[in-house]
């Protein structure tokens, strides 16, 4: 795990000054490589790649980057871990190829060598790369399937500059200071910054399954993959029996490495499930890290620690009390690169974890989405009912709509007047049970930050939904909107800060493609039925304890020292009596514009 930077430009400029540039990129994400930084400058000076390096794999200088091919042809600066490298290594070695390093980073150079963009449906992993081709002066960047790692550009007169995260590109100037209203105005819609956007109107995030082609100035972008369910008829212990294999082999895949792996274990059942299937697979030597809290209705560090003796793996808990969660949150503040509302919890245990030595850590993170572990499962398809049987009443339903949504007290129910005054499909049902403002007062918010008439902010354009299924549906929401632009992103921001490797075996393209052809009536029962049935090693202390969630009691430990910031949040709340999450969306981004001098 890595970070990636870059500026490629059509002319010839002084080479001092874009070595200068990317050696300021990789100062600016030094938290994400902290083994080894590298920055390479083209003979002919109009590109130029840069890297910092966390090495996982080949441990030695070898795997130093940018790496180039022998006849200085291609060079990559990549950032993640290739599974497959060894198969896809052995294979190309069959053909004739001869490797100078163990690295996955020269397998994805010499097997793009081989097939170019085509190689992406080889590859097995978590990846953001950019390949520059010397003779071609062609750029080729990729992002992995699930979006697990981030990507960052920009293009401005024909120079493309791209990095892991926004901050780079900001403190080197190569961004404006000008916000995107519609980015702003879905922020306050979900608490966090949807993809392809960012807050910044001139940075964009490449999408998941998505890659780029820079060529004489010009960019185009294709996607090369997609969510999509295509489930076959089985019988139910044939189900089990799939998801069994497809668990065992994503397990083993995720603990390829020359460091090692450990894993974040909560009370819950996913982190649950990746003890029982390590054991399974035979890891015997195995780390475990978890969090209490001062506050026992929140607190299962027990129930973690009562299943780390049962299956024998090295426990380290930490205890979180209301001093220390205020010092660990300024330290979260500084690692923030966009805002969100989420992502406190992974800096903690990975602040926790690589304090313990660890450079690698498996997380549950997929489980929910994939075995139907949330209430929307159920809310959502019943919400959609809801506002289509309102559809017989048009007139009536978006005027019931339209004043509940500005006069109601309630914030639950202004987002059911948002509902009544959409279309009312599952996407929209899916936005009103997953929201944080309605879309009326999200609008209100971003106008109100940018000094402009509610009427000049315009929402994104909403995305299709590919299922035909609701509850794949609801599921394909989770993944593609939920967990890709929050959760995987605040997952990779917060452990990236510390140098920590996450690797989440739930969040895998060949696990999703074994997994998604098992019928969401199989796949999806309520309680996490499938995963309970495929992984009967869980012990029932955990599979019969009510879902709770890895939360902290936030309002309690921040109440004195940020008092008077999140006063001022609740403030700017269009609505009396703005709720906790409302606030601390609020004072989220906040905290975001005045470091970077925005607000």
């Amino acid at each position: 795990m890595c970070g990636i930077a870059g500026i490629i430009e059509t002319n010839t400029g002084p080479a001092d000054a874009l070595h200068a540039k990317l050696t300021a990129m990789n100062a600016a994400m030094k938290h994400r490589g902290p083994d080894d930084e590298g920055v390479w400058i083209s003979p002919s000076g109009t590109s130029g790649l840069a890297h910092v390096r966390l090495s996982i794999l080949d441990l030695s200088s070898a795997g130093h980057q940018p790496m180039s091919t022998a006849d200085g042809g291609l060079h990559i600066t990549f950032n993640g871990e290739i599974y497959n490298f060894r198969e896809l290594r052995s294979e190309l070695e069959r053909e004739g190829m001869t490797f100078a390093t163990h690295t996955d980073t020269e397998v994805l150079l010499r097997l793009y060598q081989k097939e170019g963009e085509a190689m992406l449906a080889r590859l097995r992993g978590m990846f953001a790369f950019a390949i520059w081709d010397e003779r071609r002066q062609r750029c080729f960047l990729a992002r992995d399937p699930m979006g697990i790692k981030p990507l960052y550009y920009t293009q401005r007169g024909g120079r493309l500059a791209f990095a892991s995260e926004l901050r780079p590109l900001q403190q080197v100037g190569l961004t404006t200071r000008e916000i995107d209203p519609a980015a702003l105005m879905r922020y306050f819609k979900t608490g966090s910054v949807a993809e392809p956007q960012t807050l910044l109107m001139d940075v964009h995030c490449l999408e998941a399954g998505h890659y780029l082609q820079w060529e004489a100035g010009r960019l185009a972008k294709r996607r090369y993959w997609q969510v999509e369910f295509h489930s076959e008829a089985m019988t139910a212990e044939q189900a089990v029996s799939e998801v069994r294999a497809a668990l065992l082999d994503t397990t083993r895949a995720h603990f390829v490495s020359d460091v090692p792996v450990g894993i974040f274990l909560s009370g819950g059942i996913d982190s649950t499930a990746l003890a029982a299937l390590a054991r399974a697979v035979g890891q015997q030597d195995i780390a475990t890290f978890s969090i209490g809290v001062d506050d026992l209705s929140l607190d299962e560090s027990s129930t973690a620690r009562r299943t780390a003796e049962h299956f024998g793996t090295r426990h380290e808990e930490m205890r979180l009390d209301g001093e220390t969660a205020r010092h660990e949150f300024t330290r979260f503040l500084r690692a923030m690169d966009q805002p969100s509302i989420d992502g406190f919890n992974t800096h903690t245990v990975a602040a926790f974890a690589r304090e313990r030595g660890m450079k690698v850590v498996l997380s549950g993170l997929g489980g929910d989405e994939m075995f139907g572990g949330y209430k929307s499962f159920d809310a959502v398809p019943r919400l959609a009912a809801g506002a289509r049987a309102a559809r017989f009443l048009p007139g009536i339903t978006q005027a019931s709509g339209w004043l509940l949504e500005r006069y109601s007290p309630a914030n639950r129910v202004r987002r059911i007047g948002s509902l009544l005054s959409s279309p009312g499909g599952l996407r929209d049902a899916y936005g009103c049970f997953r929201g944080i403002f309605s879309i009326y007062e999200a609008r209100l918010l971003a106008a109100s930050y940018l000094h402009c008439s509610p009427r000049d902010i315009h929402s994104a354009p909403q995305h299709d939904l590919l299922a035909t299924d609701p509850r794949d549906a609801v599921s394909e929401c989770e993944l593609r909107f939920y967990m890709r632009n929050q959760l995987l992103k605040d997952s990779d921001v917060m452990s990236m800060a510390h140098g920590l490797e996450l690797r989440v075996p739930w969040v895998d393209e060949v696990f999703f493609g074994r997994v998604s052809r098992v019928p969401a009536a199989l796949r999806l029962r309520s309680g996490k039925q499938m995963l309970l049935d495929a992984v009967p090693e869980i012990p029932s202390w955990v599979s019969q304890a009510p879902k709770r969630g890895f939360v902290f009691p936030f309002e309690k430990w921040l109440g004195q020292g940020w008092g008077e910031a999140f006063a001022r949040a609740t403030a700017r709340a269009p609505f009396k009596n703005p709720t906790w999450y409302q606030r601390w969306s609020i004072f989220m981004l906040d905290t975001w514009l005045e470091r970077h001098g925005l607000l």
